[in-house]
């Protein structure tokens, strides 16, 4: 174990320290300043300590200590959180990462993973099978956040959230109780826990549902890349275009400045452009006549779309966007892509402020929108997209700077939302926005919360409060 003996009995958590099989790391222990470092550089907490649980008896052990000794609890899985909420001072860490194993069932197309694993971990166990759960857009997101607040990805229009292809969880109560929910085992904790966030307990695994996808696995895919100032053209005829698509194909606008690497050509190097980066996971010898109306649109500087297998797709930012850099996000649904918001992203394209920045327009239609909005807790389906603005740089430095430009983008853009945002881009931004961001199933929500953890012992997410008793 990191913590030595002689240290942990003689502090408030040597029981701990016996307890659990996994290790628990101290102030001043060896490697807590790399256990308590999160994916946003920007976060800078200082835990009581970092339990690093092997199995869901270790998590028991863990919630059930910090219960006994009135500590608050930080639950951290594989990723990206980022408001940085998997780490707070002076609480104990309940660190999933350690938890990483995948088992895939390709005969019922089902994928159990633990709750420390991140996307590239189960790409790496699904795709060579050509199967795939809808997930996200970047290999190195954990699985656990992703999921639990609702799943947005390249497979959202084709087989819906990843919420929506979640068949059960393992979960640890407040109570300390371990539990499965599922459709016919606490249905109602299963509801919640799909879009609901890390508000009713600790989840350790998770089973989902796989889907064939492209040929063995093998989708065409890439990013087309545009001038800068063509950006309200691209997205106007974006804005049309993408409800008339197949529900194979998807693809997500981006403003950004094109990365100094390969593929990119070295003269595009740092050119701030517009963009789509689409995906295609149906038939191969029907990608032509799909893909034919992208490719003939408007004056592109880049075509980079071509078959590559799906895991290749995932992991393709992952270079680009390591953990420990400055990060600032703002969000909003979108019920649609309107004139006046093209006007806003027009002006603060070319204000992005440093080569990492950028902002991002998701679709959520298809599959996502045949879902009622009160079948799970993620309740924004009405066809629209999720929009995300980020302001990044290695450089502790420009954190002003690029806190600035996403706030006033953000500031400029929100009276053209739907009014609430997608949790897992939320910042600490109050219950006003967690309240907006579930819409009518807040409600239904709390009276869960209430039930399952009445004393809000799990509050370090976006926070939904216990509802009154009755």
């Amino acid at each position: 174990m990191t913590a030595t003996p002689s240290r942990t009995t003689s502090t408030p958590f040597a029981d701990l320290a016996t307890d659990i099989g996994g290790e628990l790391i101290l102030p001043g222990d060896p490697g807590y300043d790399d256990a308590r470092a999160v994916y946003n550089g920007m976060i800078d907490q200082r835990p009581a300590a970092i339990a690093r649980c092997r199995d869901t008896a270790d998590v028991v052990a863990a919630v059930r200590f910090a219960r006994a000794h009135r500590i608050e609890i930080a639950v951290r899985s594989g990723g990206h959180h980022a408001a940085g909420l998997g780490v707070r001072d002076d609480a104990l860490v309940v660190d999933l990462s350690a938890m990483r194993g995948v088992d895939v069932d390709p005969e019922r197309r089902t994928v159990r993973v633990d709750a420390g694993c991140t996307w590239g971990d189960v790409d790496r166990a699904t795709v060579p099978s050509g199967l795939a759960t809808p997930s996200g857009f970047i290999a190195s997101t954990g699985v656990a956040g992703l999921a639990l607040g609702g799943g947005i990805g390249y497979l959202t229009r084709r087989f819906g959230l990843t919420v929506d292809n979640l068949l059960s969880a393992d979960v640890v109560l407040a109570d300390g109780r371990a539990v499965t929910a599922g459709p016919s085992s606490h249905p109602d904790l299963f509801w919640a826990l799909r879009g609901g966030g890390g508000n009713f307990g600790v989840v350790t695994s998770f089973t989902f549902r796989c889907h064939e996808i492209g040929e063995h696995g093998t989708v065409v895919a890439g990013p087309v890349l545009y001038d800068l100032a063509d950006t309200g053209e691209v997205l106007r005829w974006y804005r049309a275009l993408v409800p008339s698509l197949p529900e194979e194909l998807s693809g997500w606008f981006a403003l950004l400045t094109v990365p100094p690497a390969a593929p990119f050509p070295e003269e595009m190097w740092g050119r701030k452009v517009c963009g789509i980066v689409w995906c295609y996971t149906g038939p191969h010898d029907r990608a032509d006549e799909v893909l034919a109306p992208i490719r003939e649109f408007g004056a592109p500087l880049l075509v980079g779309v071509a078959p590559m297998p799906f895991s290749a797709l995932q992991s393709a930012f992952d270079g680009l966007y390591p953990a420990g850099l400055q990060w600032y996000w703002r969000a909003d649904f979108f019920d649609e892509i309107s004139d006046a918001g093209v006007a806003v992203h027009e002006k603060f394209g070319p204000l992005l402020p440093t080569g990492h920045s950028t902002m991002h327009l998701y679709p959520i239609d298809g599959a996502a929108a045949r879902v009622a909005d009160d079948e799970t807790a993620f309740a924004y389906r009405d066809g629209g997209w999720a929009g995300v603005i980020v302001g990044v740089d290695p450089d502790p430095g420009n954190a002003e700077r690029i806190t600035r430009w996403t706030r006033d983008y953000w500031e400029e853009l929100h009276p053209t939302s739907a009014g609430g945002a997608y949790v897992n881009f939320l910042m600490d931004e109050g219950q006003d926005r967690v309240r907006a961001s579930y819409r009518g199933n807040y409600a239904r929500l709390a009276r869960v919360k209430r039930d399952y953890d009445p004393d809000n012992v799990f509050h370090l997410n976006q926070n939904i409060r216990p509802a009154a008793q009755d």
